[in-house]
């Protein structure tokens, strides 16, 4: 696929190469979700991290505010990486979508999955912010985030808490989404909070691998 930076300066920082690409998110009428966001949901963070983490998509709260993870699910997120002593501040966040896609039901919007076209539209973004941020570790929130950037044929059940190797060096993990473990109700919750706390663990543990690497 063809770069989206292959023009560019490469004594450029990675800051400046990012604002380019959330500029030509803003603007981006590339499929039909354009004609019904609010605002477009780029990413938050360290560009400097070696740790990005890829989810869907923006619901209402990030449609609303231009923040990924925010709401109930983005509370769960900050707990999960609190339980490993990190915080937004110490990863790269982004979706694999950068606008919210929804469905109109009873005269109400309702978040809805992105469709493959719409993954595809989106897509070269998600990979000029991985050229740019330069990730070693990729922590997947969810089966469609892994099933963009691990394999097509992707099981979060069957697959969750594996590391994958993918092209340009990173390796990548996916764990459930924080929207479907607030979903889960008894024995399955703490099933999937053990489940989610047993991969943070080891995200945290390469996490910490390339920290001290990079001295």
């Amino acid at each position: 696929m063809e770069s989206l930076f292959d023009a560019a300066d490469e004594g450029e920082g990675r800051e400046k190469r990012l604002e380019d690409l959330a500029r030509q998110v803003s603007v981006c009428t590339k499929c039909d979700l354009a004609m019904t966001r609010t605002n477009t949901v780029f990413a938050s963070g360290d560009p400097h991290s070696p740790l990005m983490l890829v989810g869907e998509g923006p619901g209402q709260n990030e449609d609303a505010t231009g923040l990924p993870f925010v709401g109930r699910a983005g509370k769960l997120l900050d707990d999960i990486l609190g339980a490993v002593d990190l915080t937004r501040d110490n990863v790269y966040l982004t979706n694999t979508v950068k606008c919210r896609a929804a469905v109109e039901e009873g005269g109400r919007m309702k978040n809805r999955q992105p469709k493959t076209t719409e993954i595809r539209a989106c897509n070269p973004y998600l990979q000029g912010q991985m050229e740019a941020v330069k990730p070693e570790i990729i922590l997947c929130l969810g089966g469609p985030a892994a099933k963009t950037l691990i394999d097509k044929d992707f099981r979060i059940t069957k697959d969750r808490g594996k590391w994958y190797d993918l092209e340009g060096g990173a390796k990548a993990m996916a764990t459930f989404h924080p929207a479907y473990v607030l979903r889960q109700r008894g024995d399955d919750l703490d099933n999937t909070k053990r489940l989610v706390w047993k991969d943070i663990q080891n995200v945290h543990a390469e996490y910490q691998k390339a920290m001290e690497a990079r001295g």
